[in-house]
């Protein structure tokens, strides 16, 4: 399975938009009530936003070709920028909300309700559902579990799934807590209802940053795909057995592989005669001592060239069946 470079960008694009949007019905619906969990949600949304600011830059830098000063590509930026949007999650989301629900709770404040709150609430949710489906079509594998999806999807679309699932859900604890403010006019309800989105916010934040790390200390690839090279290795005749095999995430869906293995000797020269490569030389000779210890010296010299050939042939062997194997380093043991 391959990727584009811009895996990730419709799912971001089409959130951070939504989330500018909702951000300004929220707070419009704040100033009209003076809801903490309307304030909270605004303030979750703004943090959404501005997150998802920071997964576009890391999607666009990311693509940057390699160079000399980065001889792998910048394909870790993509990683670095979704780790600073979970930690803006987890400070400015989740602090900011839980504060203010603290706050709420310790001193008395009035909430005005009227029908505009709820409808602005509602078209949130249109907003916030529509980019919960198109993060959740994005980073769903044909024929995958969901769970298998999100082990090893887009972190940028996760982040997306993640933050719009908790926005939806946060605007029903929202819409809850309003109501249950106005019907018992008890002011603890919204506040508890801005506590209980900060958690949630809390937890996503913690999720992504587990993640991210993950991605930034250079996680291996799948396992059924690592599986699958070594049995094409081990498939070779040229080489006995993969002493050892290493992999690493160059950007999402980009792999770099380093393995040594042990070269069957046998097997390569039988492959030169076999093809009628000595047969000449043999002849050539014709019990000439002379003559065989120039052909050792040369033989000699055209065994690093024979290995190297045959380490190339494997190295493009893996690379058909799976392009996204950008580098592939094959040693002797």
């Amino acid at each position: 399975m391959t990727h584009s470079k811009t895996s990730g960008f419709w799912p971001v694009a089409s959130a951070l938009g939504g989330n500018l949007l909702v951000t300004i019905f929220k707070f419009v619906g704040f100033f009209l009530s003076g809801s903490g969990a309307l304030f909270s949600e605004g303030i979750h949304s703004f943090a959404d936003t501005a997150n998802q600011a920071f997964l576009m830059i890391g999607i666009q830098r990311s693509s940057k070709k390699a160079d000399a000063e980065f001889s792998y590509g910048y394909g870790h930026e993509r990683f670095f920028w979704a780790l600073i949007s979970a930690c803006g999650i987890f400070f400015l989301g989740a602090g900011v909300t839980i504060y203010k629900g603290i706050t709420d709770l310790q001193h008395s404040v009035a909430v005005h309700i009227s029908p505009i709150i709820f409808i602005l609430l509602f078209v949130s949710f249109l907003i916030e559902g529509a980019t919960f489906i198109i993060a959740f079509r994005a980073i769903k594998i044909k024929d995958r579990s969901i769970a298998y999806s999100l082990r090893v999807g887009d972190p940028s679309s996760i982040a997306v799934l993640y933050e719009d699932g908790v926005a939806v859900l946060g605007i029903l604890i929202a819409f809850l807590s309003i109501a249950l403010t106005y019907l018992t006019g008890k002011h603890y309800w919204d506040a508890l209802g801005s506590i209980l989105i900060g958690v949630l916010l809390a937890i996503v934040a913690v999720i992504l940053i587990a993640k991210n790390r993950e991605y930034l200390m250079e996680k291996s690839m799948p396992e059924e795909m690592r599986d699958r090279i070594i049995k094409i290795l081990e498939s070779e005749i040229a080489i006995e057995k993969v002493i050892d095999f290493k992999s690493s995430t160059l950007d999402f869906g980009k792999y770099r592989i380093k393995c040594e293995v042990e070269f069957h000797g046998p097997a390569l020269i039988k492959s030169m005669y076999r093809d009628g490569d000595l047969k000449e030389e043999f002849e050539y000779i014709n019990n000439d001592y002379d003559e065989f210890v120039r052909f050792c010296v040369d033989y000699i010299d055209r065994v690093p060239r024979l290995i190297g050939s045959k380490i190339d042939k494997i190295e493009k062997k893996i690379q058909q069946e799976f392009p996204e194997v950008i580098h592939v380093d094959i040693e002797i043991n």
